[in-house]
């Protein structure tokens, strides 16, 4: 079905697009779950309202459904190809249509407990930083099972705030294992946090480049950034966001809002 677009105000240099997609295999049509009384992603829109920077924001759908549920509560949306691979190809696409924004925010739709101050950090980080292409988040581990589980994806950095690179191995690796080393400050381990800021020109070139080799051993995106020779700015933060990826997930999270 195709969908009339509609023409995006755009007053300043950052806008955040929240790419959405209906299936989902771990827990279908997550998205669109409302047991709270709101779908996930209108949670998700409502969190990322709250950064200060952005000009605007808008869904980029790949399903009628989706986009519907959207105009239902009253947020911007694009349809976008559903033939796209990734998040990334997904805002890329968005942000062709928007020439006079300089810095694109990937904010994952299942994350609806981002806070938007993390939205602005992102943005932050390539305003004050002319050199870098692209901006992340991580946050200290104190866990060792968080460490050591693959599916937390870890990132070490440079002393100038650089991400050197990217892994579902615990890294930096510890020749002598002590606990204390979970407790050091400044941390010494760090979770990679998947909110992203894109410079435009830069994304639509991402967008372009084939997969790199690190990447497609880890499946981690971010890898064909560094593997190419760009740099990628990553910011601390203090505060894990919870991403809602099983049944598990979503019912913690409804829980968690009927105490608020």
């Amino acid at each position: 079905m195709s969908l009339a677009q509609p023409k995006l105000r755009v007053h300043s240099t950052s806008y955040v697009v929240i790419p959405a997609r209906l299936a989902s295999t771990r827990l279908p049509r997550k998205l669109l779950l409302a047991e709270t009384g709101k779908p996930m992603l209108q949670h998700t829109y409502e969190a990322a309202t709250k950064a200060a920077r952005p000009s605007g924001m808008v869904v980029a759908a790949d399903h009628e459904d989706i986009a519907a549920a959207v105009r239902g509560f009253g947020g911007d949306v694009l349809m976008t190809s559903p033939a796209c691979a990734s998040g990334t190809d997904r805002v890329a696409e968005v942000a062709r249509q928007l020439p006079d924004v300089d810095i694109l925010v990937n904010v994952q739709g299942d994350e609806p407990e981002l806070p938007g101050a993390s939205i602005d950090c992102v943005i932050e980080l390539l305003e004050t930083n002319p050199e870098l292409v692209m901006a992340t988040l991580a946050t200290p581990i104190r866990d060792r099972a968080v460490l050591e589980d693959p599916s937390c994806v870890k990132v070490v950095f440079s002393e100038q705030g650089k991400a050197l690179y990217f892994s579902r191995s615990p890294i930096p690796h510890a020749r002598e294992w002590r606990d204390e080393l979970l407790n050091a400050e400044p941390a010494v381990f760090h979770l990679h946090i998947g909110l992203y800021a894109y410079r435009r020109d830069f994304l639509l070139r991402l967008a372009e480049l084939p997969r790199t080799p690190l990447e497609k051993l880890e499946n981690l995106e971010q890898l064909r950034v560094l593997e190419n020779g760009y740099s990628i700015g990553v910011g601390v933060v203090h505060e894990r966001t919870v991403g809602i990826d099983t049944p598990e997930d979503y019912r913690a999270f409804v829980s968690r809002t009927a105490t608020r």
